[in-house]
Formats: structure tokens, C-alpha cells, sequence
């Protein structure tokens, strides 16, 4: 009987795990879209494509809460879905040396573009870019859930920040 018992426990977390790695996407592929590297380009695209903007996320290899990010956030289907119909996005990792072409046609490093362009020292940072390039706010950190994230999304979305912080916005919507 005890064996019996072991059997099915071991069975309950096999289909357990199964049914919640079923239910998140990796967010390298559903998450971030493919780049070249030239956001000038980026901004031509997300302009035919009827997107509100480009969403950067800043980070490095090295990161806790990036990773944080991308394993509890970024991989949950509804999220990747409400960013992708909203906005253009892609990682850029700050401490890179690949050559890339900012919004005004500036060729330079990653570090460079995060560095000194948007004074990028932690990381995350989820920074949203209107169609011109304008950066229109900035989050630094991880946030502290999907919904969350999702809320995020929507003060950008909603022009809420030309009003209004995300902290007073947050604790309006609980």
C-alpha cells in the first residue's frame, strides 16, 4: 500500500508540473520581438503596426529579478498578449558591446544606449518609448506580479503617467 501510495504522489507532481509548465510560454519567443538592432527602423514598424509604442527591457545576465521577470511575468500567456497587441518589445542587455542604432538614427553600443541615453544602472527597467522615440516613463525593478505588470501596461496605454504616478494608479485599482 505504501508503495501504491508513493507511485501516485510521484504521478500527482508529475502532471502537476506538467500542467504549469503547459500554462506559461517562454518569453524569449512570446514575449520579446525579433530586432536587427535598429530601433529607428523599430519605430517605422511599430507605427504600421498600429502598437502605442516600444517597450525596452533593460537587463544583464546577471540579474536576479530579471530573471525573476521573465519566469513568473513575462511568461504568463495574458500578459504576453495584452504587450504584444500594445506595443513593440525588446530586451537590451546594458552591459552589451553589440553595435545598435538608437531611435535618431545613432549608431552605438548597447551599454551606451542604456548608460547614457537613459542612465540605465539597475536593472530591470521597463521603459516605454512613444512612435517618435520619446521616452514616455520609466519602472525600475521587478514588479510584484503579473497583474501588476499588467497594470503597468495599462497606465502607459491609458496616458495615466502624464497625470497621475503608477504608485497612486496602483493603489487606485486595488
Amino acid at each position: 500500500m505504501k508503495h501504491h501510495q508513493i507511485k501516485l504522489f510521484i504521478l500527482l507532481i508529475l502532471f502537476s508540473s506538467v500542467g504549469f509548465s503547459a500554462s506559461t510560454k517562454n518569453p524569449e519567443e512570446y514575449f520579446f520581438d525579433s530586432s536587427f538592432g535598429d530601433f529607428s527602423e523599430e519605430l517605422i514598424n511599430a507605427r504600421e503596426q498600429g502598437k502605442k509604442g516600444i517597450l525596452i527591457f533593460f537587463e544583464m545576465d546577471d540579474c536576479p529579478f530579471c530573471h525573476w521577470m521573465k519566469k513568473n511575468v513575462l511568461n504568463q500567456p495574458k500578459v504576453q498578449s495584452y504587450f504584444k497587441k500594445n506595443f513593440l518589445i525588446f530586451p537590451l542587455d546594458i552591459e552589451g558591446d553589440v553595435e545598435m542604432t538608437n531611435f535618431h538614427g545613432k549608431i552605438m553600443t548597447q551599454k551606451d544606449f542604456a548608460f547614457k541615453e537613459n542612465r540605465v544602472r539597475a536593472t530591470p527597467v521597463i521603459a516605454f518609448f512613444d512612435l517618435k522615440g520619446k521616452r514616455l516613463m520609466r519602472y525600475t525593478g521587478k514588479t510584484g506580479s503579473a497583474e501588476e505588470f499588467l497594470l503597468l501596461g495599462q497606465f502607459v496605454v491609458d496616458q495615466e503617467y502624464k497625470n497621475n504616478k503608477f504608485s497612486r494608479y496602483k493603489r487606485a485599482h486595488r
